[in-house]
């Protein structure tokens, strides 16, 4: 038989709140990269590359969240062989 489509990992699982982070950071740094667009409102050179900069950060490391929770879920366990 077939291992459980899901397996319980208590209240505490590791995974759920940085892949939640991680998609929090990904919707603020979309937002805010949608929010200093230089095509539409010429600025300060200093405050748009703040913006893009600070953008770019967050985007990352969200993305940086959500690929370390994929990796920790679909991961193969030594002793109990691959997960389905």
């Amino acid at each position: 038989m077939g291992t459980p489509p899901y397996e319980p990992h208590g209240a505490g699982d590791p995974t759920a709140v940085r892949a939640a982070l991680g998609l929090a950071l990904l919707a603020v740094g979309g937002w805010l990269l949608t929010t200093v667009r230089p095509w539409q409102k010429p600025g300060n050179a200093w405050v748009l590359g703040a913006g893009w900069t600070l953008s770019a950060a967050l985007l990352l490391t969200g993305l940086t969240l959500l690929t370390r929770c994929v990796r920790a879920v679909h991961t193969d366990d030594p002793g109990t062989g691959p997960r389905d």
